[in-house]
């Protein structure tokens, strides 16, 4: 089945924030839903992050719907690409994170499903303390060349099993992650792409991310 005939709707976004301003996102919904994945991305990254867009769209081919935000505002990411100042203000992206599931429980169209997380570098620190704040409300995270060791102190709180994978070539981020996967409480699992970097840009290995981490949402989200 290709994605196209999957997907039942596919639109734009926007979540208003109390300043005014909002954050932009592409939802998708795809046939006989059984969950929805809401991806934070990375630093110097946005919603149409190449890397989470083809993550997104194996996950859609697996039945789930998917939300791809941008956890800053324009104005935010313009000045970001000069002074890096919110790239790592893990405070911000997690507090993004949490508008953006609040927004699909209270959306019609998602309100029913159950909601996983999908992080990236910084974005899965953000996805941890989110669901560490939420509670049972996530579900499952997976964690993709995560920096889950920004996460430390709210490990012990996360109620959603988690997947941490990392490349086999990232052996900086992989050490980062053994020490963060001994202060998860739930079922976890670090699991190491042979021969992948940090950006999983080497032929097959996003297809081994994407698969991945469709079966630990099919195993952790809709049971």
């Amino acid at each position: 089945m290709s994605n196209n005939e999957t997907i039942l709707v596919e639109r734009e976004i926007e979540i208003p924030l109390d300043s005014g301003e909002k954050i932009r996102g592409t939802l998708d919904l795809a046939k006989e839903v059984s969950g929805i994945i809401i991806f934070a991305h990375g630093s110097a990254s946005n919603r149409l992050s190449p890397r989470n867009k083809y993550v997104a769209a194996a996950l859609r081919e697996k039945g789930f719907a998917t939300l791809l935000f941008d956890l800053l505002t324009d104005k935010e990411e313009a000045i970001d690409l000069q002074t890096r100042e919110f790239r790592f203000d893990i405070d911000l992206l997690t507090k993004r994170l949490v508008m953006a599931t609040r927004w699909c429980v209270e959306n019609e169209e998602t309100k029913q499903l159950p909601v996983g997380y999908f992080g990236a570098s910084t974005g899965a620190a953000a996805a941890l303390f989110a669901a560490a704040e939420l509670g049972n409300a996530v579900k499952a995270v997976v964690s993709r060349g995560g920096r889950a060791d920004l996460a430390i102190n709210v490990l012990s709180s996360v109620t959603a099993p988690t997947l941490l994978i990392v490349g086999g070539d990232d052996s900086v981020v992989i050490d980062m992650n053994r020490r963060a996967a001994k202060y998860l409480k739930v079922k976890t699992q670090l699991l190491i792409i042979p021969g992948a970097s940090h950006l999983f840009e080497e032929p097959g290995a996003l297809e081994q991310v994407s698969r991945a981490s469709a079966g630990w949402f099919e195993n952790y989200l809709t049971k």
